[in-house]
């Protein structure tokens, strides 16, 4: 049931925020009666030591653990994949975020794009000691566009389009657009023991900025660049570690991250 905002506190909550509403500042008690400054001074004192507007301790490091895999159904243009992502906000243990997404894949006769149209399931944590948590669930449709830059570049355009239900907040969209791109380190082969360098940067665009309750975020979302160091364990594995840092409205704060790249 949406709680009505006690007159003269319509300033009390920022209107931008990653969580929600978060208290910033009260520019006038005019038209308070004491009831309703006893009741903003409660909800001051009551959101300043919540748990769940801390601070994020944007030079601490955090952490993403990652499985990235992929299956081909025999003789057929058809395919699965997903992905499995544990976040932290530090090294682990302080969830940021718990990922699961999987997509029907499918690749048109003779093109090498490959087009998902899949489903995602996120748990969101806050920074902290709090045990607080939001769901979100999430369709997407994405194209993969591989592209050969010269002889050694091996790149890979995404441009992928969400539909999101977060809780607390109305339907929203997203849209997004990465470029990766691997090279190797060794002779100009991805073959089974080499080394290379990877690389990606990409750029989240919100489709509305009204989120519902009188709140509202951006048009520009976040941005995310990455470099890491691969290696080609199989012929159908990889692993990379690397850092990743992040730029959104809120918070800029730098990953270690660590994932394994599966083709069964």
């Amino acid at each position: 049931m949406p709680v009505e905002t006690p007159r003269g506190l319509e300033s009390f909550y920022s209107t931008k925020g990653v969580f929600g509403r978060y208290p910033t500042r009260i520019t006038s008690f005019k038209g308070l009666s004491m009831r309703g400054s006893l009741l903003a001074i409660f909800l001051l004192t009551a959101f300043a030591s919540s748990p769940a507007s801390a601070q994020v301790d944007e030079s601490q490091n955090g952490a993403w653990y990652m499985l990235f895999w992929s299956a081909n159904f025999e003789d057929s243009r058809w395919g699965v994949q997903g992905d499995f992502q544990n976040r932290n906000w530090d090294s682990g243990g302080d969830l940021e975020q718990w990922l699961l997404r999987s997509g029907v894949t499918y690749r048109p006769d003779g093109s090498k794009n490959l087009y998902t149209f899949g489903y995602a399931n996120i748990r969101s944590g806050v920074f902290g000691p709090s045990d607080a948590s939001s769901r979100e669930d999430r369709i997407y449709q994405e194209a993969l566009i591989p592209q050969r830059w010269g002889e050694r570049w091996r790149v890979r355009h995404r441009l992928r389009f969400e539909q999101r239900w977060v809780d607390g907040q109305d339907f929203r969209t997203r849209f997004r657009y990465a470029i990766f791109a691997d090279y190797p380190l060794g002779d100009n082969s991805m073959d089974p023991g080499a080394w290379y360098a990877a690389f990606y940067n990409e750029l989240f665009i919100n489709g509305e900025t009204d989120i519902g309750d009188g709140r509202s975020v951006d048009t520009y979302d976040r941005n995310r660049t990455y470099v890491a160091l691969g290696y080609v364990v199989g012929k159908r594995s990889k692993v990379q570690a690397g850092y990743m840092y992040q730029h959104s409205r809120g918070v800029e704060k730098g990953q270690w991250q660590l994932s394994l790249h599966q083709t069964f």
